[in-house]
């Protein structure tokens, strides 16, 4: 039994992590976690990729949860694999903000973190990643973000970053992630691919 300890971990990593145990054809898989919010967002995933709840446990402090799957299921799994792949691959992400929501901008950070931090574990990511306007400072070496660009960038996805919108903010010399770039580059990707999602 492959056996997952998720507690104490930010969303979306408990899924990320069973995600991995999935394509790693394990199971049964046993998950512990401390978050009823956690738990119930891993009982869905596991549902989409053909498991059933085997066991769940839960006292005051932990939840811990038993999976199964039936054999027949795997090919199912692996034809959503491929979905996703052919529906992020010729997407572009234009980003024009560096928190993902308004008013909190604390829990904007963490959910920008946990959004890029997800694209990141994707198989295929998105064609190009276009970051305007305060966007661009999710590419500085002290951002939260940072490191996802880099694993988003090293899976083959082009990270733009604009040239102009980085003169604004005097953070040019500080861009370690991507590539500067300009407004004809930006909007000619941004153009070219077939779906284009827009943060803002």
């Amino acid at each position: 039994m492959n056996i997952i300890d998720a507690r104490n971990k930010p969303c979306p990593k408990p899924v990320m992590m069973v995600k991995k145990a999935v394509e790693a054809g394990h199971h049964p898989i046993q998950v512990i976690l401390n978050s009823e919010i956690s738990a119930t967002n891993v009982k869905r995933f596991m549902e989409t990729q053909g498991f059933n709840i085997m066991e769940e446990n839960k006292t005051n402090e932990e939840i811990t949860l038993t999976f199964t799957k039936d054999t027949d299921t795997k090919q199912s799994s692996a034809h959503d694999e491929v979905q996703i792949e052919l529906s992020t691959k010729d997407t572009a992400l234009l980003i024009t903000t560096a928190h993902l929501g308004k008013n909190d901008t604390d829990l904007g950070e963490v959910l920008m973190k946990g959004f890029l931090g997800t694209i990141a574990e994707m198989t295929t990511p998105p064609k190009v990643i276009a970051l305007m306007n305060e966007g661009v400072l999710l590419a500085l070496p002290e951002s939260s973000t940072s490191e996802s660009l880099s694993q988003i960038e090293d899976k083959g996805c082009r990270i733009l970053v604009c040239g102009t919108c980085t003169n604004h903010f005097g953070v040019t010399e500080k861009i370690k992630v991507g590539t500067i770039s300009n407004m004809y580059e930006i909007t000619e990707q941004i153009l070219e691919a077939q779906k284009t999602i827009t943060i803002s």
